[in-house]
């Protein structure tokens, strides 16, 4: 029995795929550190390759670069950025303390129904409730910190020992178990594969939300457009929700540079910038990329984003063509060379 389920490729199969489901689901709480590691682990291979059929340096030598680079932009965007930030809010707040402080008598009538609402509605339970709102998000906040450093750390172990690492997993190959390890093998060329070709999406996605953005950012008047630039871009590396997070850091800047007209400005472009990236390129750019119809692509980032949040615009597609090898559809995309039995 043991050798006729070896030989039955599709039940084998099958059996390695909901093993990897069920720990995947029993370390689901690790799930964020994973797929950054993942990501950033693939982004570093295919950069260190692209840049050594240029230049024939040592993989050594271009990963430690690589991460040094890198480092340093996260560096600059934080630093520079943050203190950007900061200084924005301040003059936020200073902006509405002089309006509270020097009354028009066309503000009088605003003040006088702020007043009018704080007396009459129980706004220190909301208070509260904003409050632990707040605290929430700033846990999450940490907790996702913490994911990115471990993720980074580990994605520059993996490429610092990307040759010994290499030998000492295929070394697996060729245990008692190699047939169970050989099917992980095929599952997880497919997987990196597909993956990858989402997050060449994602990219190509970033690249063109950040160029209309900046756009429409000077049109309506901003300044230090090459620092926002760069806030942008990297917001937008996160499927759709990174246009929605650039919205409270972009709003404070446009109250304080023009007031509420200029808010409305800007939640129009940003509506509108969502709406493109959700609706038009996400399964423009996928469908395009995958061999895909439009319609399918568009009802699997649905579906895996009901399902698996955030995460699941980005595994949503990888996770289909799964199945779909399962069941043994032939689609011309998925013929490649890393996916043959």
């Amino acid at each position: 029995m043991y050798q006729k389920f070896i030989e039955n490729t599709t039940l084998r199969r099958l059996t390695v795929l909901v093993s990897v489901i069920i720990v995947l689901f029993c370390v689901r709480e690790f799930m964020t550190t994973i797929l950054l590691t993942f990501i950033f682990t693939l982004l570093a291979v295919k950069s260190v390759d692209l840049i050594q059929r240029w230049l024939k340096l040592p993989t050594f030598l271009l990963t430690m670069l690589l991460y040094f680079i890198a480092v340093f932009v996260v560096y600059l965007l934080v630093t520079k950025y943050a203190n950007f930030l900061i200084n924005q809010v301040i003059h936020t707040y200073n902006t509405l303390f002089d309006f509270y402080q020097n009354q028009s008598k066309e503000a009088e009538g605003v003040v006088k129904y702020v007043a009018n609402y704080l007396e009459t509605h129980n706004w220190q339970d909301k208070l509260e409730s904003g409050a632990s709102i707040v605290f929430t998000q700033l846990q999450n906040a940490g907790r996702l910190t913490i994911a990115f450093i471990m993720s980074f750390l580990l994605s520059f172990f993996f490429m610092v020992e990307k040759k010994k690492t290499v030998r000492f997993s295929g070394s697996f190959l060729t245990s008692h178990f190699a047939w169970y390890f050989k099917d992980l093998a095929y599952f997880g060329s497919i997987f990196i594969e597909t993956f990858g070709v989402v997050i060449e999406v994602q990219i190509l996605i970033a690249v063109v939300n950040t160029i209309v953005t900046t756009i429409g950012l000077g049109i309506i008047g901003f300044s230090q457009l090459p620092t926002l630039a760069i806030m942008i871009f990297f917001l937008s590396l996160i499927p759709v929700a990174g246009v929605i997070f650039s919205c409270v850091p972009l709003t404070l800047i446009a109250y304080s540079t023009g007031g509420i007209q200029t808010v409305i400005y800007v939640l129009v472009l940003i509506i509108v910038v969502h709406c493109v990236e959700a609706y038009v390129l996400n399964p423009q750019f996928m469908s395009s990329r995958t061999n895909l119809p439009i319609f399918f692509t568009f009802v699997i980032l649905l579906i895996s984003e009901h399902f698996l949040g955030l995460w699941g615009l980005l595994v949503g597609i990888p996770i289909f063509n799964f199945f779909l090898e399962i069941l043994n559809v032939q689609v011309p995309s998925f013929k490649k060379k890393t996916a043959q039995k």
